[in-house]
């Protein structure tokens, strides 16, 4: 079984100063509105309703951190899975909007436990202006990122890895960068994202 199984909802935030202090590592979720997060989620937890999506897309501004708990010592946590707020809605007023932009980009710039970040992006989209202003955040950080591309089995194979390969080049200033596509009804590419967070939260522990 996956460690990523054991996962369990743990805190919400709704700004930084409320997180818990940083301990152990921390893997984050970002990605815009509507880009299929929550689904990704809940399939590689294998829970249907660890993370929730909100009818209204961009209403969900919590921080949510989802604790993988330590098999070794009771109470303890191996790593956490963080749900950062989806971003970026335009029938959001803009204050929020930028009140958003501030918790997100401070919690990648400064969050010293952040270990690896999950970017998900509509693979029928592309890299959007405002994945790309996400990508900015991300690149000085020197952290790696796994973009997954989301709803990829609407896309037949030979378009995936033109989608793969353009995400690729477009955010090339991301240094540990790989992508790949993913979907989570058709469980594509599910195996490999799941190797990909586990070692950044415990690369010696086999579950």
């Amino acid at each position: 079984m996956s460690i990523l199984h054991r996962a369990s909802f743990t805190v919400s935030a709704a700004r930084l100063d409320q997180l818990p202090p940083p301990t152990t590592a921390e893997v984050c979720f970002v990605g815009r509105s509507n880009c299929g997060k929550s689904s990704a989620i809940n399939v590689l937890t294998n829970q249907r309703r660890l993370a929730f999506s909100s009818k209204t897309p961009g209403r969900t501004r919590l921080i949510n951190l989802f604790g993988i708990p330590d098999p070794v010592e009771p109470g303890a946590h191996l790593g956490f899975l963080v749900d950062l707020p989806g971003y970026g809605y335009a029938s959001i007023a803009r204050e929020a909007r930028e009140e958003w932009a501030d918790v997100l980009g401070g919690y990648l710039r400064e969050r010293s436990s952040l270990a690896g970040i999950v970017l998900l992006i509509d693979i029928r989209r592309g890299v959007t202006e405002l994945d790309r202003r996400l990508a900015n955040w991300i690149a000085p950080t020197r952290i790696p990122v796994l973009a997954l591309l989301t709803k990829a089995d609407k896309f037949p194979y030979g378009q995936r890895l033109k989608a793969v390969a353009a995400v690729k080049k477009e955010l090339a200033d991301i240094g540990a960068l790989n992508a790949m596509p993913f979907s989570a009804t058709k469980r594509i590419g599910l195996d490999t994202a799941t190797a990909q967070i586990e070692n950044w939260i415990s690369p010696k522990v086999v579950p």
